[in-house]
């Protein structure tokens, strides 16, 4: 029998996203899914899973992987980066940028979420209903990162103010319950130890950190499949942290959380979160949401009329913690935006469970309260991602076009421009030549400078672009305005170089910069070796109907996939993958990877949609 139920919750862990990606059921996440077919098949409805040792304890290595990976989605880049590291243009848009940033609203957001979720929590002790003020406290402050994070990337937020704020908000509200459980743990289990030994998890974590921080410089040239090192790692982490934090009297979990922030810092490869999420999300977590369902005993808990008054009643503590996020969201953002954030912030499960589990094994709380706050926290996850959905709007600063601004207007670069306005890219020209500028601005807009002297550029804000281009045919004068553009700060600089003497001397010098450099007589040689081995290059790039895009692969969803198995494979064609420094001739068995730049050719009908579905930060 204990196998059968092992089957069965396999079977359902496989079943349910086949079953809701068929019949494209978006509404519950996955995770809310998987923890109703646990109350369906449990003791609830149908009886045919039963707990045993062998499930308990796949249960709790379960809960252990999901806070691990919950703390390795937490993205501390957004914290870190100090003014004295901005670049020049970063310094001027952070001084020109709205007066709360990300990082200010998620701080004052969550402090509110903190106050608000004491009051209820005293106002649920005053009325009878919960009589832990601590525990009420830490179970209302807490937010699922990992669902936020899913809504944010459908929305492509993840690296827009709006997404930032909301993250950071979800990454406290992961970090700060998890901190607070750990004393709470420690004060109310019967086998803690003195609080200070809690230093010695961080310690340890600390040590960690240091010690394999070169790890990953030289692991591409050991790895191997068979050994699969980043991931020993990790689970060495998570065990010897998590051995660390039960030997100190705190909870398991705790150490786990630790172990996930441990790897982050250690910035691994994007293929080895990819490789832990598989292990995770593949086989452990599912077991943990469904066990949890089946944990769940609708029977008794709807038979005491007292659990029928608490359901809602933490339904509306959840909500109400983080009421007091809105107006604060609305200090920058569009009124809906804000009222759909605060829904999203709402969004409570993955650290209940957590807590719940932890609060159990203290004999903190009854079976009939741990289920009241569960169905709630559930109920949580339908409301918030629905909301969100539904009032979420393109804040206007980010529905600006992509900006490029040229210097150099000549013959060459004038028909580009053009071409990249036609398709909705905001377009500047510049030149301080007066000859070029009545020869071209009838044709394109283009500025009249009096020089090219970097400061007076920066002045004019030229050089505050997402893309410049620099065009003349002064190899030097390219090379001089390449280094001042990089180093103030521009994303991306494409220098034209027709000197091969300058070019052979200094490429290294701008590659190492980021600095893209073209030459026109490449650019020729390239297109008749291309016309002699592919007759059909000049119809196809000079083509109305389709042409030639590239795009870089950021949406997890189609990393390790063949190129055969894409599901708009017959709409393209891929020509080449610049993968880790080199091409890649693609053919129907090769997987792709995250970050491949992919060279494909599409109608112009077809290219956007495609580009921005690989593209997607996902």
């Amino acid at each position: 029998m204990d196998q059968i139920s092992l089957v069965i919750i396999l079977l359902c862990a496989l079943a349910i996203p086949l079953i809701m990606a068929r019949f494209q059921l978006t509404l519950l996440p996955t995770a809310v899914v998987e923890i109703i077919v646990g109350v369906v098949l449990g003791p609830s409805l149908l009886n045919v899973i039963h707990t045993n040792d062998t499930l308990s304890m796949l249960k709790d290595v379960g809960v252990i992987v999901l806070l691990f990976l919950s703390g390795l989605e937490i993205d501390f880049s957004l914290f870190s980066r100090k003014r004295n590291d901005l670049t020049p243009l970063q310094q001027k848009q952070s001084i020109n940028a709205p007066k709360y940033s990300p990082v200010i609203l998620a701080f004052m957001g969550y402090a509110s979420i903190v106050a608000m979720s004491a009051i209820i929590a005293l106002l649920l002790k005053v009325s009878g209903l919960f009589p832990d003020v601590w525990l009420a406290t830490i179970l209302f402050m807490t937010i699922s990162l990992g669902i936020v994070i899913a809504a944010l990337k459908e929305k492509e937020l993840l690296s827009k103010p709006f997404g930032q704020t909301i993250l950071l908000i979800s990454a406290l509200g992961e970090v700060v319950p998890m901190i607070g459980l750990t004393f709470y743990a420690s004060a109310y289990s019967p086998t803690a130890k003195s609080l200070w030994l809690l230093l010695l998890i961080l310690l340890a974590a600390g040590l960690l950190v240091w010690r394999f921080k070169a790890f990953f410089k030289f692991f591409d040239r050991i790895n191997k499949s068979t050994t699969q090192l980043d991931v020993r790692l990790s689970f060495f982490v998570i065990v010897l942290l998590v051995t660390i934090a039960e030997s100190v009297g705190a909870e398991g979990i705790l150490g786990a959380f630790l172990a996930g922030i441990v790897i982050k810092l250690l910035q691994p490869h994007e293929e080895t979160k990819v490789r832990l999420d598989s292990i995770g999300y593949g086989f452990f977590i599912p077991i943990f949401f469904i066990m949890s369902g089946v944990g769940l005993n609708l029977k008794t808990l709807l038979a005491d009329p007292k659990t029928l008054i608490l359901i809602p009643v933490f339904l509306v503590a959840y909500l109400l913690a983080k009421a007091a996020v809105y107006p604060i969201l609305r200090l920058r953002f569009q009124n809906g935006n804000a009222f759909a954030g605060t829904a999203m912030s709402t969004t409570t499960l993955t650290v209940v469970l957590a807590v719940l589990q932890v609060a159990q094994h203290l004999n903190r709380i009854t079976s009939q309260q741990s289920g009241a706050y569960l169905l709630a926290a559930i109920l949580t996850c339908i409301i918030g991602p629905v909301t969100f959905n539904r009032l979420y709007r393109v804040e206007p600063a980010d529905a600006k076009p992509l900006n490029v601004h040229f210097i150099g207007t000549n013959l060459l670069t004038v028909p580009v421009a053009q071409q990249l306005t036609k398709n909705g890219y905001d377009i500047h020209m510049y030149t301080d030549q007066e000859r070029n500028y009545r020869a071209f601005n009838s044709e394109i807009d283009v500025h009249l400078l009096e020089n090219l002297v970097p400061n007076d550029l920066v002045a004019a804000d030229v050089f505050d672009t997402d893309i410049i281009v620099l065009g003349q045919s002064n190899s030097k004068e390219n090379y001089r305005l390449a280094k001042s553009a990089k180093q103030y700060g521009v994303p991306r600089v494409i220098a034209r170089f027709e000197d091969p003497n300058i070019l052979d001397e200094r490429k290294d010098t701008l590659t190492k910069m980021g600095v893209e450099v073209y030459s026109t007589s490449d650019v020729q040689i390239s297109m008749l070796r291309s016309l002699i081995e592919t007759p059909s290059t000049l119809e196809l790039l000079t083509s109305t109907d389709a042409s030639v895009y590239e795009v870089q692969l950021r949406n997890h969803k189609y990393v390790d996939i063949q190129v055969r198995n894409l599901p708009f494979i017959d709409e393209i064609t891929i020509a080449q993958i610049y993968r880790e420094g080199r091409f890649v001739r693609p053919t129907g068995d090769t997987p792709l990877k995250l970050n491949d730049r992919i060279l494909f050719t599409s109608s112009k009908q077809q290219s956007a949609q495609i580009r921005r579905e690989l593209g997607k930060l996902n």
